[in-house]
């Protein structure tokens, strides 16, 4: 899905599905990309080719799944762009198209939150229910070139549950530069950004040319189609939810890093490392495969809203002083604490006026604000989800800047995920958010019975003027399976994600 593909050219022809395009920006069959004297438009023909161009054929390179069809579906290249095309976009032909790969969004300005409107999610959630003779179409998504500023989570396409979001790697381990941070995010594969700016990925480009400076998440995404290609072709069986778990258990965390250091690997509370950066790792194209060849489905999936909380409770802004104190609470001495009961801040302080004087004080596990909610998971009832896939924090919320608010989500098994980071460019004092659904993977695996916590705060980067607002709610929604997900599973490596996964799983059966 983007703008047109050059069907014609000699990587791409032999492979591609004319019944299964369409072009939508000029309502006829033939979705080739649109070419003036003073612009082109290349980028879905270069995405295509690094799914589907021919191999051994002396031409440009080759694609990853080279044996793989390739249909075109041209849907950007107009002056807006209108719910009714992306819904008739995604929805085209699901039972000859197996995968859906985009990559677009959102514009990447650090400030915008958007995403899909009713008819394209009608769409989506039609797709995974029903395409492919009902397994579920799979769409792949790029997780946004928006940088440090920007968060994928604001993207309500790449953030979805229904589609799995892709971002960057670069060939030396490290995040690219415009790399987006999300706990949306569940992979990535590589694309450009190393040292030498003039490195890509190399690719088909119109009138049967070549390039090798393809970039940016647009050309993760269709890495992570054509790698998805192969574990369908290596099972055909594979459901929809079948290609997520696949992804989480094979993706490889190797030498992935921060190059500024702000997000490490974590574990979470079933032993999946993941990153909010690079999610649980880079795909390794022979681990999914040969795991999908012997691959059995995932049990049903269920829908848990877990709780709510109705408030209007102000986020403390940040204050003009802080003073800190670190402490090893006595450890070694016969008045150690390690457990807390009562804290007391001793303070002395002259004012103006007394009255106007406010005091917060933080724990070293705290921050401004925190609202939890504790849950059964649906315990008993039909919609019961024992061991979880996808959570939603759906939260409201206003600020005399959007930008400065940060959001974390921590599970009753410890897992802390950043669901929304500071967004410098995010002035926005008027829409805030209203029931926005901030999605995480990072729980993937957990039990989700216990207190979920919800902390704000704002983070006002060095200004002068603090941001101020109110959190008016949020309500937890928990998606998953009742029935343990790999129990008709045997682990080839006991050191594997799979393995690590189903023995948490066994123990926390025989405790309970």
């Amino acid at each position: 899905m983007d703008d047109g593909v050059d069907y014609m050219h000699p990587d791409l022809k032999y492979n591609y599905n004319a019944e299964a395009s369409y072009d939508f920006s000029s309502n006829d069959p033939f979705p080739y990309p649109r070419y003036t004297d003073d612009w082109f438009n290349s980028h879905g023909t270069r995405c295509a080719g690094e799914v589907a161009a021919a191999r051994d054929n002396g031409v440009c390179g080759v694609g990853v799944a080279y044996h793989s069809k390739v249909a075109g579906i041209r849907m950007l290249d107009q002056p807006y762009m209108t719910d009714l095309i992306e819904a008739n976009s995604m929805g085209h032909e699901p039972n000859k198209i197996h995968i859906y790969s985009a990559s677009w969004g959102p514009t990447d300005d650090g400030r915008t939150v958007d995403g899909p409107r009713n008819a394209t999610m009608r769409a989506i959630v039609r797709g995974v229910n029903e395409g492919r003779n009902g397994l579920g179409n799979i769409y792949v998504w790029a997780s946004g070139d928006g940088g440090e500023d920007d968060d994928c989570n604001c993207d309500g396409y790449a953030a979805s549950m229904w589609t799995v979001s892709i971002n960057s790697a670069i060939n030396d381990g490290q995040n690219a530069h415009y790399d987006e941070s999300c706990s949306s995010t569940l992979a990535s594969t590589f694309s450009n950004g190393a040292r030498d700016p003039s490195t890509g990925v190399a690719t088909t480009d119109l009138y049967g040319k070549c390039t090798a400076t393809h970039s940016g998440t647009s050309a993760a995404a269709p890495e992570a189609a054509g790698v998805f290609a192969l574990a369908l072709h290596a099972n055909p069986s594979l459901t929809w939810r079948d290609i997520q778990h696949l992804t989480v258990l094979t993706s490889k965390r190797n030498s992935l890093y921060d190059a500024k250091g702000r997000f490490h690997w974590t574990m979470n509370g079933v032993g999946l490392e993941f990153n909010h950066l690079f999610g649980f790792g880079v795909l390794d194209a022979g681990a999914m495969t040969a795991l999908a060849a012997s691959w059995k489905s995932v049990p049903p999936r269920y829908h848990c809203e877990a709780g709510a909380v109705n408030t209007h409770t102000e986020i403390p802004p940040e204050g003009s002083i802080k003073l800190s104190i670190s402490t090893a609470a006595c450890a070694g001495a016969g008045s150690e604490v390690r457990y807390l009961e009562h804290v007391q801040a001793v303070v002395s302080a002259n004012c103006s006026r007394r009255g106007d004087l406010e005091l917060f004080l933080t724990s070293p596990m705290g921050t401004s604000i925190k609202l939890c909610i504790s849950t059964a998971a649906c315990a008993g009832a039909g919609s019961e989800v024992r061991y979880l896939e996808h959570v939603q924090a759906v939260v409201s919320s206003n600020c005399s800047r959007r930008g400065d608010l940060e959001l974390f989500l921590t599970s009753p098994m410890g897992t802390r995920s950043m669901i929304l980071s500071r967004r410098a460019n995010d002035d926005d004092s008027r829409d805030g958010f209203t029931k926005w659904p901030f999605m995480t993977t990072h729980t993937w695996g957990e039990y989700p019975q216990g207190v979920w916590t919800l902390e704000a705060s704002f983070n006002s980067g060095g200004s002068a003027t603090p941001a101020s607002g109110w959190l008016r709610g949020w309500s937890l929604v928990l998606h998953g399976t009742r029935a343990p997900p790999y129990a008709q599973l045997q682990p080839q490596d006991p050191h594997s994600k799979l393995a690590v996964v189903k023995k948490a799983h066994e123990d926390n059966a025989t405790i309970k």
